[in-house]
């Protein structure tokens, strides 16, 4: 099964906080973990509401973000999104642990791909 992966970028970084991204990486994912498409989307101003938006209308299965609003987590998580929160790293080696199977909330994922709980 594909899965969609919706991650808020600060240039090459997942972004620290969701609601002040105003670029998006949006990655297609097959089941063993390769990569089918990615594409960055951008938001003409940083809006969590307009995330929010894109995270339905793109039709994501998982959002991986830096720091989120309680309610905007809530909310997503409410719509059947999971929500992989308080992530650091560049995106690609975020999205790399991902696809791999193991990313959880907190980690700080490192260029080479190693990682460490907060």
């Amino acid at each position: 099964m594909i899965r969609k992966v919706l991650i808020p970028l600060s240039e090459e970084e997942v972004a620290p906080r969701f609601d002040l991204a105003a670029e998006v990486l949006l990655v297609e994912l097959e089941a063993d973990g390769r990569i089918l498409q990615e594409k960055v989307l951008i938001l003409p101003e940083p809006s969590a509401e307009r995330l929010c938006h894109m995270v339905m209308t793109e039709r994501a299965h998982t959002v991986i973000c830096g720091g989120i609003d309680g309610e905007v987590f809530d909310y997503l998580t409410w719509k059947g999104i999971t929500v992989i929160d308080d992530v650091i790293g560049l995106a690609s080696a975020v999205l790399r642990r991902h696809a791999a199977g193991g990313l959880k909330s907190g980690e700080i994922v490192t260029t080479d791909n190693s990682f460490r709980p907060s």
